[in-house]
């Protein structure tokens, strides 16, 4: 796609900001289940922002899961909307999308780690500081990747007469 064109919201970009938040989870999970908080504590973390981080036993429970995942998936989506549409415009390419993308959740992590972890939800410090980065590393490459195939490929099928 040519730089002069003007980008319109393209709804595939919320499967993109669903898709790398899952890639983003999935590895933040296993990160913490090797390192021996448990698989369920980044979820249950997220969830202890409504207890003021009081519930952060990492074991698995049903209703904090689900919110945990809710609000993971919710800001991953609004991020990645918010990349596709304003940040992206900085980068062409595939490489550079995804240089671009991890530059962007690099920065999501120091602002979060730094700034709003500690004011709104303190039991997300208990993670692993070093996996947490890399995973935000991971979800800024799949957003990057996304939105290169959400440009590079037409929405909807183009029928060619034969």
């Amino acid at each position: 796609m040519s730089q002069s064109k003007v980008r319109r919201f393209d709804p595939r970009i919320l499967i993109v900001g669903l898709v790398a938040g899952m890639g983003f989870g999935m590895m933040e999970m296993v990160i913490e289940a090797v390192v021996g908080r448990g698989f369920w504590a980044p979820l249950r973390f997220i969830a202890s922002v409504f207890t003021l981080g009081k519930d952060t036993d990492p074991s698995f429970s049903f209703l904090p899961v689900v919110v945990g995942l809710m609000g993971h998936m919710m800001n991953s989506v609004i991020l990645g909307v918010l990349f596709a549409l304003v940040i992206s415009r900085i980068a062409s390419g595939v490489v550079g999308l995804a240089l671009t993308g991890m530059a962007y959740a690099a920065a999501i992590f120091a602002v979060m780690w730094f700034l709003l972890l500690p004011l709104i939800d303190p039991a997300m410090l208990r993670l692993n500081g070093p996996g947490f980065f890399i995973s935000h590393l991971m979800y800024g490459l799949l957003l990057g990747l996304g939105t290169w195939l959400v440009r590079e490929r037409p929405a909807g099928r183009q029928l060619v007469a034969v």
